[in-house]
């Protein structure tokens, strides 16, 4: 059976468990070569987050309800999302309104990019052990935060500290601020529009963490539809991929306190850093995909000169 040339009705009669649904998700993004990355990286995965999501029921529960009925309206709202997932190639993460990073749920929509970041596995332990107790960690910045995922997350990693999430877009403040409600962290996150540190005057902090965009304008010109779907302003950063990185590096020292960190995500421009600056000693911090992604760099180590 066609089931790309079936009618929304037949489709919807047709398919009367979940069980039925995510197979048939699993069928058209397999068909439509659909390009995952933004919370899965695969159909069957993608299609179970899909299917449960929009049915309000907990991803963990699928073996529960696997032969339950969906109802006609509900068969119609998964219709038009996957739909909408194979033709127009929309994120997920948009649909739903959700995204999972480390265990941690954030809303999303199409004004801020899908969480990802390898920051937030080093935060599940503390940053240990460059950050020896978590009480040493009184105040931290997010820069570049986008939908304030990482800010939450320093939140949870450092409860006494005093957070700052940092962002030039306007729309993406308003999506942080959500995330802040949700958690209930409106006393210790404070959301700051500003161009990286110019809104900053005054401030210092003991860690400054960022995964700023970092994509080469080569990568740009071949990023998948889904990447294209998202602000394109939070993913290139010049021609090398670096502009932003330059940033952080030039200014940073002046918004750390003595002994503070500074922590940069620069995907995968690590040969092009180190041959624009030979003689910075950054540390490579290991996440589960390799070292070359994160580096850490002190206040003393930021040399003057940059």
């Amino acid at each position: 059976m066609d089931t790309i040339k079936m009618t929304p009705n037949h489709i919807t009669e047709a398919l009367l468990t979940i069980r039925d649904w995510v197979r048939y998700s699993m069928s058209r993004l397999e068909e439509a070569e659909v390009f995952f990355g933004h919370g899965t990286d695969n159909a069957y995965d993608e299609s179970v987050w899909l299917v449960m999501s929009a049915l309000h029921l907990p991803l963990d529960t699928l073996d529960n309800f696997l032969d339950a009925r969906v109802t006609r309206d509900e068969a119609k709202h998964l219709a038009h999302l996957i739909e909408r997932r194979v033709t127009d190639r929309t994120p997920t993460a948009y649909l739903l309104r959700e995204a999972w990073l480390r265990g941690f749920k954030f809303y999303v929509d199409e004004r801020v990019i899908v969480p990802r970041s390898f920051i937030a596995e080093l935060l599940e332990n503390g940053l240990h052990p460059w950050v020896e107790y978590q009480e040493m960690v009184e105040s931290a910045a997010d820069i570049c935060t986008g939908s304030g995922c990482l800010g939450v997350l320093l939140a949870h990693a450092f409860p006494n500290a005093s957070i700052d999430v940092v962002d030039i877009s306007p729309d993406a403040i308003a999506v942080a601020n959500i995330n802040i409600t949700n958690y209930g962290l409106e006393e210790q996150i404070t959301a700051i529009q500003s161009d990286m540190f110019t809104a900053l005057a005054g401030k210092t902090y003991d860690l400054i963490i960022s995964n700023p965009p970092y994509v080469d304008a080569p990568s740009m010109a071949l990023l998948p539809t889904e990447y294209r779907n998202e602000p394109q302003i939070a993913l290139g950063s010049g021609t090398d991929g670096l502009d932003h990185t330059h940033t952080l590096l030039k200014e940073a020292g002046n918004y750390l306190n003595d002994g503070g960190l500074l922590i940069v995500e620069i995907g995968h421009n690590r040969d092009a850093l180190l041959e624009a600056y030979p003689d910075v000693p950054f540390t490579w911090l290991e996440v589960e995909s390799g070292n070359q992604f994160v580096f850490l760099i002190t206040k003393e180590q930021l040399p003057s000169s940059i």
